[in-house]
């Protein structure tokens, strides 16, 4: 053993108290194994050692280091390596398995006992863990890729399953049976010579599954691709990468990039970790297949904008990671990938409304995720006790409250699956308030969580979209509740448990989202320029409006303020808007003249004017002003102050 390695193991063994010792070995070791394969050898048993530590975020580590061993060529698995890594498939931790997946596709088993231990593995994963199937089936097409041979052989034992029953039907319900038709399509991509060829009838049944396949190998290539490759290889047993423009950097070796994980300030070190995440959402291919809206459809939809999708989705998968920070007390890592995302999207420039739509929810799920985490940490502290008093959470959950009705409300064209996923996140602010009695009102708080637990219901009938474990178990428990006793309503144990059962869901965009916004001004005015009143009647104050996507039926309210105890709300009736200016892009310009009635017995004041849409959705949020909305408003444009000043003719 070398000298260096000697010491890193001397070390861990004097300090297998001491977190920041194991993951700062963990490190060392990352940085020295790029230099020699002897070295990464002996690194690597200590690694698998590693794995076995009772903190995940050590194990997390570990991983991190072989994945680094890996991308460099210097991973040598072994009989004695695998079971590891197989035990790592199974973990509870859904970040621990996503990386022992990435380690998997760049590995080179040497024997076909390991290569087909590492594919029972993987089917066992599926089996436990039915979310991760668009990432098993990605590890499945890599691995079967580069080990072109094995494929062959191990798709020769098990063609039976895969052959249609007496009835001439392919066994659908079986995801075992779409694991290896993944594995037997990637065999003709195999750099290995004299690879035998896989029966054409294969790459036809592969075609039944085109949906969840072509969802799992999107980092590859589209639907519309993969059918052709299909459809080509069912004919044909020779074919190459260059005939359907398949991305071989993706084919062979993954960035190795990294962030920094859970790292103090003042920490020595800083520590690295992955940027892809398994585990997708366990609804989306269900939309995928019953909704119909298949992959190519959604290319159609975006159009030009098809690398856009792929640029937000992969900012989607990083924030499923940083989720997985949050739930392991790494908040304030979590809070700089967050804002480190947030910059990178407003940074993008959309030259086109299309894309304007996309990057505008991006940011906009940016900051929900960013204040969910905050309220998350405060509630759910995994390393400190709550630092925060009633006051301070209050403030961050109005804060959570209004990014969630902005996201639930400001976006237009989004599919029912999307829809889903935010009112996931509307469930879980419900629950975390229902938590913490303190600050909850418990009635209003309930209103709020039947009334969109009632949605999901309607969407999930009108879509046959599949819920999630989580929502599942919430409607589960809402009803066991309710069925005991009338006064189980308001426990906080219960909803405890409850975000017990949630994980971050990776968001995906499928289709172009339309982005509900609004531009308001008052012509040439200013503090040098303000507009005549008369005191004690009504001033006109006329608006430049300018709308963005919003339909005809929507309820608008000017809202005019001049403190907080004298604001008032003038209604916005679209249908009797007249010489207005349109746009092909659903952009509305005209000129409102709102009237302001509480004019003060004073030379000159300012007001300040915002346009609001009515939520009828929250409709349990009762908003009490005579006059005034029935329900919550989201604001669709920045305040605007306006100057006014006592007609000289008073």
């Amino acid at each position: 053993m070398p000298p260096c390695i000697t010491f890193i193991y001397d070390a861990l063994m004097l300090s297998l108290l001491n977190l920041k010792v194991r993951m700062s070995a963990c490190y060392s070791l990352r940085t020295l194994t790029v230099f020699s394969l002897r070295f990464a050898c002996e690194a690597l048993n200590l690694m698998m050692d590693m794995l076995n530590d009772d903190s995940t975020v050590v194990r997390l580590q570990a991983l991190d280091t072989i994945h680094h061993m890996a991308t460099s060529n210097h991973l040598k698995v072994e009989k004695i390596h695998i079971h590891r890594f197989l035990s790592a498939l199974v973990d509870s931790s859904s970040v621990i398995r996503s990386m022992t997946r990435k380690i998997l596709k760049l590995a080179k088993l040497p024997q076909f006992k390991l290569f087909k231990l590492c594919i029972d593995g993987l089917l066992g994963n599926l089996e436990i863990y039915p979310q991760d199937e668009a990432d098993v089936f990605s590890a499945l097409f890599h691995i079967g890729r580069n080990h072109g041979k094995f494929t062959v052989h191990i798709i020769e034992e098990v063609s039976p399953e895969m052959e249609p029953a007496s009835g001439g039907k392919l066994s659908f319900d079986s995801t075992r049976v779409a694991a290896f038709l993944v594995l037997a399509i990637s065999a003709p991509l195999s750099h290995e010579k004299d690879v035998s060829a896989i029966p054409p009838r294969i790459f036809s049944y592969a075609v039944t599954w085109l949906g969840r396949i072509s969802y799992g190998l999107s980092d590859l290539m589209n639907q519309e691709k993969l059918l052709a490759y299909l459809s080509e290889c069912s004919r044909s047993s020779t074919i190459s990468l260059a005939d359907f423009k398949i991305n071989e950097a993706l084919l062979t070796v993954e960035s190795d990039a990294p962030i920094p994980l859970c790292s103090k300030v003042d920490s020595p070190v800083s520590m690295p970790f992955w940027k892809d995440s398994g585990g997708t959402s366990d609804y989306h291919h269900q939309e995928f297949l019953s909704l119909g809206k298949s992959a190519a459809h959604a290319e159609y939809e975006l159009g030009e904008h098809s690398e856009l999708r792929k640029y937000v989705n992969l900012i989607f998968k990083k924030v499923k990671d940083f989720w997985s920070l949050v739930e392991l007390g790494c908040t304030t890592e979590a809070f700089k990938g967050i804002r480190a995302c947030k910059e990178e999207v407003a940074s993008f420039t959309a030259d086109s409304p299309g894309s304007s739509g996309a990057v505008a929810f991006t940011l906009q799920y940016l900051q929900v995720i960013g204040m969910l985490a905050k309220v998350w940490g405060h509630l759910r502290p995994t390393k400190m006790l709550n630092p925060y008093g009633v006051g301070k959470l209050e403030l961050l959950f109005a804060k959570l409250d209004r990014r969630l009705r902005e996201i639930s409300n400001r976006f237009i064209g989004l599919s029912k699956g999307e829809e889903l996923q935010i009112l996931d996140l509307v469930l879980v602010a419900c629950l975390l308030r229902l938590s913490k009695m303190e600050i909850c009102c418990c009635n209003a708080a309930m209103k709020l969580l039947l009334s969109t637990v009632a949605h999901v219901e309607y969407l999930h009938k009108e879509g046959s979209i599949e819920l999630s474990n989580f929502v599942t178990e919430v409607k589960k428990s809402l009803h066991d509740a309710d069925s005991s006793s009338s006064s189980s309503t308001c426990k906080p144990l219960l909803f405890k448990r409850l975000l017990d059962s949630f994980s971050l869901q990776q968001f995906v965009l499928y289709g172009t989202p339309r982005y509900i916004h609004a531009e308001l001004a008052v012509p040439s005015n200013d503090s040098e320029n303000p507009l005549p009143f008369i005191p004690g009647i009504p001033a006109s104050i006329p608006l430049a409006i300018t709308l963005h996507n919003v339909l005809t039926e929507s309820r608008l309210w000017v809202r005019i303020s001049m403190s907080e105890e004298s604001t008032q709300f003038v209604f916005l009736d679209l249908n009797l808007i007249r010489n207005e200016k349109r746009s092909i892009n659903v952009v509305r310009e005209f000129t409102f003249v709102a009237p302001f009635y509480r004019t003060p017995k004073a030379i000159s004041f300012t007001v300040r004017a915002s346009l609001g849409l009515e939520c009828f959705r929250e409709n349990i949020d009762r908003v009490k002003v005579f006059g005034g909305p029935k329900c919550e408003l989201t604001y669709l444009c920045p305040e605007k102050e306006i100057f006014l000043c006592k007609s000289t003719e008073c």
